[in-house]
């Protein structure tokens, strides 16, 4: 498989920016949360207990924490924006495991003088991240040589849905233009999710708060948060399974894991082994 042309346009989201207010709502639940999805995807803690642990694209720092509170020997975060790591860096000042060898850093997963600096690692997970670089195969293919021998590779990569991400990707560039299109989308898609949820949850007999109350067991997310980069996270590309699974193994690498999306706007998620 050929990956497309790397992308030139120079709109980018805040993502961190965005990550910077989630992690006020970061508590023990949603620690407790976000640890349960990352065994569930991996097997079991001792996939992360006392192995090196690569976030590239720590964004809040949740799941680098969430590896340390685990036991990994040693964590590494990084990523492309300057107030990701921040939150990263007050997440782990917060919560951190004092005992955990634990660095956080400004880093590029597409510069390949960077990517090689680092050498390798038992667990390198990037969830969501990718395929918000504006060179998504390039991006997963750095990250595969970030695994050591044996080690273990964890991404999660937007579903390809052709036409609806095509849709998609224009209403997230709007979005993260200017702040006339941020208004524009935000008016007329936050509403919208909340009535219908709302009107959703009444006709079956369910308490519409509750809606909210239970998404931060999943990954101990936040779905504003979570709406929010949606709406707003440009470059913005997708990928269906098998493309991915091709690209990856072709590499040497084979699949312990997956959990894939149907949704519009979720992300396939796949735990690989290095032959």
């Amino acid at each position: 498989m050929t990956p497309p042309a790397a992308t030139t346009d120079s709109v980018r989201f805040e993502f961190g920016a965005n990550w910077s207010r989630f992690i006020d709502c970061v508590d023990q639940r949603r620690i407790e949360a976000a640890e349960e999805s990352l065994v569930q995807m991996t097997g079991s803690a001792d996939a992360i207990r006392g192995r090196t642990f690569l976030d590239a694209g720590s964004g809040s720092g949740l799941f680098s924490l969430v590896a340390a509170r685990l036991g990994a020997a040693r964590v590494h975060s990084f990523d492309y924006d300057a107030n990701s790591v921040a939150a990263t860096a007050e997440i782990k000042r917060r919560f951190g495991p004092p005992e955990v060898a634990w660095t956080v850093e400004r880093g590029d997963i597409l510069d390949r003088p960077y990517v090689a600096s680092l050498g390798k690692w038992d667990v390198v997970y990037s969830w969501g991240v990718l395929h918000h670089t504006g060179r998504m195969w390039q991006a997963i293919a750095n990250a595969c040589d970030l695994v050591a021998d044996d080690g273990v590779l964890f991404i999660a990569i937007y579903n390809d849905q052709g036409r609806k991400t095509r849709l998609w990707m224009k209403i997230k560039r709007l979005y993260s233009a200017n702040a006339v299109g941020r208004a524009a989308v935000l008016a007329t898609f936050i509403p919208y999710w909340t009535m219908r949820g709302a009107v959703g949850d009444l006709l079956r007999l369910r308490n519409p708060v509750r809606r909210y109350r239970d998404y931060r067991s999943e990954r101990g997310m936040s779905i504003h948060h979570d709406w929010i980069d949606w709406l707003g996270g440009y470059p913005f590309e997708a990928a269906s399974p098998e493309a991915v699974f091709r690209f990856v193994a072709n590499r040497g690498f084979s699949l312990r894991n997956l959990a894939t999306s149907s949704g519009s706007w979720g992300c396939n998620q796949f735990v690989f082994d290095r032959r």
